[in-house]
């Protein structure tokens, strides 16, 4: 199946399941008119249902981190609107079905005042359908694939700077600017059938394929691949400069063991999700093995955002380390809704907060985000590159840690 027919079923999927879970009509109000916000002295709760065990289990525990830090943070400085936020948390197991048996319930049964989104495209798919059939705001942490935004929603909005299908374009312009003599003439593209990492490949592909970069090698894996021998033995046999890998957290790891396993090391190696966190990635694939492997990232420890060395500490201090790009993401999507609420003034119209985030700019940890009228955002990713053990912003240029590493260099770092 390709890319684009099997994201149209997902699309479907989301759709026709949410619905098949019989969703309460309009559950973000209740019968006495208060708009689920309950009386002022009690907590605003916010419902969230992510991925605690399962497939996504180690993005989807990153994300809770990230919203609970947000929740302390606003509670530490008096509340939202003055009351303290409660945020309700259930397990999807990584399971389309069961999201939106948790978004139904935490509607209809928990009667939440707000909504955070879940992790993935995958699961956020279906989740926002619920949230749009109810009329609920529903900004989602992670999940970037373009089928996301053209279902012509009105409550949906992605707090990261850009949709999958833009987050490898910043490295795809750079490869293609670098002098004849530097740039690599031929990719491999292997990628995890996931609707956010194709689109991710899909739009490098393109951006390289224009440059000339010669397309010698392309293989989709199902999302319960565990061994990569055969992928790496015939990408090894066709000698790729590029390897651009479309991952998740587990499949990247996995991969790229394979890679070492068979002595296979590409002049660059890119890889989606999995370089993004940081000691988890650094353990799995180990510390000098990750010298020069770039990726598209959302976020970065030293940037100089709002609230982000607050944020920094505040992880280190509860759990120990940097922060994963997913906590952040997390937290940037709890700075968003704070934000839209303290700007209307109430939760009791939901309406208005989405139109609100339509119109606005708001500044978070991974910077200003901003968006279209569909709920996709309109910034630039970062691109991140493993360097000497730590991560670095490589571009763009203005936003950059650390100078380019031309080649990804496996047992190099120091």
């Amino acid at each position: 199946m390709s890319h684009d027919s099997r994201r149209r079923g997902l699309t479907a999927l989301a759709l026709t399941g949410a619905l098949a879970f019989g969703l309460a009509a309009c559950g973000g109000s209740d019968s006495d008119g208060d708009g689920g916000g309950g009386d002022s002295g009690s907590p605003i709760t916010i419902g969230t249902s992510l991925p605690l065990t399962g497939e996504f289990s180690q993005p989807g525990q990153a994300a809770e981190q990230g919203y609970k830090i947000w929740q302390d943070t606003v509670n530490a400085a008096g509340g939202l609107l003055g009351r303290d936020v409660e945020l309700v948390v259930k397990d999807d197991a990584s399971n389309q079905n069961t999201i939106v048996a948790d978004y139904n319930a935490l509607i209809g049964q928990d009667k939440v005042d707000l909504l955070l989104g879940t992790f993935s495209s995958l699961l956020n798919l279906p989740a926002s359908a619920v949230a749009e059939k109810n009329q609920m705001v529903y900004v989602e942490p992670a999940g970037g694939s373009p089928d996301m935004f053209n279902r012509g929603f009105q409550y949906l909005f992605f707090a990261q700077q850009a949709t999958a299908d833009r987050q490898g374009l910043v490295f795809a312009d750079w490869v293609a600017n670098l002098p004849e003599d530097q740039r690599p003439k031929t990719a491999a593209y292997p990628t995890l059938d996931d609707p956010f990492a194709a689109p991710v490949v899909e739009g490098a592909k393109a951006a390289l394929e224009a440059a000339g970069v010669e397309t010698v090698y392309e293989e989709t894996y199902a999302i319960d691949t565990k061994n990569f021998d055969t992928i790496v033995s015939a990408m090894k046999s066709k000698d790729p400069d590029l390897v651009f890998h479309g991952a998740q957290f587990e499949d990247g790891v996995g991969m790229t063991r394979a890679m070492l396993k068979a002595d296979f090391k590409p002049d660059m190696f890119f890889e989606t999700n999995a370089p993004s966190f940081g000691d988890q990635y650094s353990e799995g694939v180990g510390a000098d093995n990750t010298e020069g492997v770039f990726y598209a990232v959302s976020h970065h420890p030293d940037a100089d955002t709002p609230g982000n060395a607050e944020f920094v500490k505040a992880y280190e201090d509860e759990y120990g380390g940097l922060p994963p790009e997913d906590a952040a993401d997390a937290y940037a999507a709890g700075q968003v809704l704070q934000a839209a609420v303290e700007a209307v003034g109430s939760i009791d119209d939901q309406g208005a907060l989405a139109d609100w985030l339509r119109e606005n700019e708001v500044d978070t940890i991974l910077g200003p985000l901003s968006w279209a009228d569909t709920g996709a955002p309109t910034g630039e990713f970062l691109i991140g590159q493993w360097q000497d053990g730590v991560a670095q912003i490589v571009l763009p240029e203005e936003a950059s840690t650390a100078e380019i590493e031309l080649e990804w260099s496996p047992g190099g770092a120091g």
